[in-house]
C-alpha cells in the first residue's frame, strides 16, 4: 500500500466533523446509531467469540485481542470493546472527532488510544490488528477498492474483518434518505448519497478482491412498530454487516 495512496473523501468528513459535537447526545444527529448500536455490538461480539474461542461470560473476554476501529467517531464501538478486555485502537480521519471521543473515555475510565489518521496511513506503518472493525464507513470512501485493501493490509494473518454498509436500491433510498435524512430528520439532509451505497454482491467481490475469505452477512432491520434494531438471516434490503477474515 503505497503511503501517496489516500481514499479520504473531503467533503465525506467535512459532513461528520460539523456534527462532532454531537456524538454521545442520545437525541442528536447521530440518533440513529445510538439506536443501532446494541444490534452491531451483539453481532459483533458474537462473531468475534466464535472465531477466537472466547467465553462472554467472563471477566474480559477480549484480552489479549488488539482491535481496530476505522471511521470510530466519538467512541460508540471503541468502549464497548475496551470494556471486554481488548486493547483498542480508534482511528477517525475528522480531526474535531477524536477530542471527543477521547474525553469521553477519559470520562468512562477507559483507556483507548485514538488517533487522528487514515487506514491507508496506519497500513503504510505496518499496522497489524487481530479485529478489523469497519462500520458504516466504506459507503463514504472515494475508492471502495483501494480503501478495503489497506484494510486487509491492517488485519493479521487469520484475523476478522467486520464492514457494515447500506444496499443499493429502491427501498435503501427510501429509508436511508428519504426516511432518515428528509422525513424523521434523524440525520442532516447529504449525509449519505445513495449512488455511493453498495451491494451485498459489490461488497463481497471487493472483499475477495482485497484478498478476504467472506465468512458470513447479516441485515440489521429495523421494526418502526417496537422502534428497534434486529439481526436479520435474511434481509439484506437496507443495512446489512459482512464478516471475513484473512488467510493464515
Amino acid at each position: 500500500m503505497s503511503a501517496a495512496t489516500n481514499t479520504v473523501d473531503p467533503a465525506e468528513v467535512a459532513k461528520f466533523e460539523a456534527m462532532a459535537a454531537e456524538w454521545w447526545d442520545l437525541d442528536g444527529k447521530f440518533k440513529p446509531l445510538h439506536m443501532m448500536n446494541p444490534c452491531r455490538l451483539d453481532y459483533i461480539t458474537s462473531q468475534i467469540a466464535a472465531e477466537f474461542s472466547r467465553n462472554m461470560g467472563s471477566a474480559a473476554p477480549f484480552a489479549g485481542l488488539r482491535v481496530l476501529d476505522i471511521g470510530c467517531g466519538g467512541g460508540l464501538l471503541c468502549e464497548p470493546m475496551a470494556r471486554l478486555g481488548a486493547t483498542v485502537v480508534g482511528a477517525d480521519a475528522a480531526a474535531r472527532n477524536i477530542p471527543v471521543a477521547r474525553v469521553h473515555a477519559e470520562q468512562s475510565g477507559l483507556t483507548i488510544d485514538y488517533r487522528h489518521t487514515t487506514a491507508e496511513a496506519l497500513a503504510d506503518a505496518g499496522e497489524q490488528f487481530d479485529v478489523v472493525l469497519n462500520m458504516e464507513v466504506v459507503e463514504h470512501v472515494a475508492d471502495p477498492k483501494a480503501y478495503l485493501a489497506a484494510c486487509r493490509a491492517l488485519t493479521r494473518r487469520g484475523g476478522l474483518h467486520i464492514c457494515s454498509t447500506i444496499n443499493r436500491n429502491a427501498k435503501s433510498f427510501g429509508m436511508a434518505i428519504l426516511g432518515a435524512e428528509y422525513v424523521m430528520r434523524w440525520l442532516p439532509k447529504g449525509t449519505h448519497e445513495w449512488s455511493k451505497f453498495i451491494t451485498p454482491d459489490e461488497l463481497t467481490a471487493l472483499l475477495r478482491a482485497a484478498g478476504f475469505n467472506v465468512l458470513d452477512t447479516k441485515g440489521f432491520q429495523f421494526n418502526p412498530l417496537l422502534w428497534s434494531w434486529r439481526i436479520s438471516d435474511r434481509d439484506l434490503s437496507v443495512n446489512y454487516v459482512t464478516t471475513a477474515r484473512a488467510p493464515s
